[in-house]
């Protein structure tokens, strides 16, 4: 599968925002690599977590949010909902699933009704190792400031405010990813 291709076809004339779209990406791969090396018992497919971390962030293309250089029209929230979209399109179901349920420590549907997101009415957790893993790696890396590293207690203080259990949820990814 070639995620740089995929990348190209949508990312075509927007260079600085596939750099900084690429940067994070492969931060994030990187440490979700990481965390698969340390658990060979979760016997992980390496090249999947490397391709979907690779293109879980996709479809910020299409988000408005200037900060990060996406001159999109789509509230920023949605980002992993239309990269799913996309990844659908392309026939790569796991991939779009792993898109959809890394925002956050995922999304419930109580916290999307309640909050009036612009999201359909469905949970968006992460369920397989895999998609834990992608969304543990992710939560280290902001393409704001893609020259940090979040620290753990930095993480755990930005799920509070969250509220609808993120905090809770994140506890637990963390202890998942870390024993």
């Amino acid at each position: 599968m070639d995620y740089l291709g995929l990348i190209d076809k949508y990312y075509a004339g927007q260079e600085e925002l596939k750099a900084l779209l690429m940067h994070h990406s492969r931060q994030v791969a990187e440490m979700a690599l990481e965390v698969c090396d340390k658990h060979p018992e979760w016997m992980i497919d390496r090249q999947f977590v490397e391709e979907a971390a690779m293109l879980h962030d996709i479809g910020i293309v299409c988000c408005d949010a200037p900060g990060i250089l996406c001159k999109g029209t789509e509230p920023y929230i949605r980002h992993g909902y239309i990269g799913a979209e996309i990844l659908r399109k392309e026939g790569l179901h796991m991939h779009a699933r792993v898109a959809e349920r890394h925002t956050g420590s995922g999304l419930t549907r109580e916290q999307i009704i309640a909050e009036r997101l612009p999201l359909p009415e469905q949970d968006f957790l992460p369920e397989t190792i895999e998609e834990k893993v992608i969304c543990y790696a992710d939560k280290f890396f902001s393409k704001s400031h893609p020259e940090r590293i979040a620290s753990p207690e930095h993480i755990r203080t930005t799920m509070q405010k969250f509220g609808y259990g993120a905090a809770e949820r994140w506890a637990q990814l963390e202890k998942e990813m870390t024993h």
